[in-house]
């Protein structure tokens, strides 16, 4: 069950049925959307993409997936899930344009990452990022993140393998 997890600013809590509306917004907007997987979709897809978060992800448990509020308003999305790319978790976050440069995507990393660190015991939790995404590349290299490899996308673009070893400031603390 993806728990509810809160920083400073934001909550990232399981998405419910009346997100959809907001969630198709989030994807569909080509300034999100260019740099989540292989780019753009329909809007049909991102709907069925958004169906699957509750009768796959959810109701098999299969990885953490947040919507992403401040002040009540979905403002983004992220995850936290086993990858293909790597023998690990891949963390994923993305915010809505109106959110960009204010601090929130480091707040969203940094609670994804310190549950995959906690809650899910790992020792080491990776992103990829398209080289472009410049912004997001400088925001995981502020939060620890080195450079693993690149790979090379059939289309010939080049993404980014970045990780996160588990240090001891990021253990949890000892229980009372």
């Amino acid at each position: 069950m993806t728990p509810t997890l809160r920083t400073e600013r934001l909550l990232l809590e399981p998405y419910v049925p009346e997100d959809e509306e907001d969630f198709v917004a989030l994807f569909q907007d080509a300034r999100v959307s260019r740099w989540m997987g292989d780019g753009s979709a329909s809007e049909a897809e991102d709907r069925a993409l958004f169906g699957r978060i509750f009768t796959k992800v959810y109701a098999r448990d299969l990885f953490d997936v947040w919507a992403v509020r401040r002040d009540g308003l979905l403002v983004g999305h992220a995850e936290i899930k086993p990858t293909d790319v790597v023998a690990g978790h891949e963390i994923i976050y993305a915010l809505a344009p109106a959110a960009w440069g204010s601090g929130l995507g480091t707040e969203v990393a940094e609670a994804v990452v310190a549950h995959g660190f906690g809650a899910l015991g790992l020792s080491e939790v990776y992103a990829t990022v398209a080289a472009p995404n410049t912004a997001s590349l400088a925001l995981l290299d502020r939060l620890g993140f080195a450079h693993v490899r690149d790979v090379t996308e059939e289309d010939g673009s080049t993404t980014r393998v970045l990780a996160r070893h588990r240090t001891a400031r990021d253990a949890p603390a000892p229980a009372r």
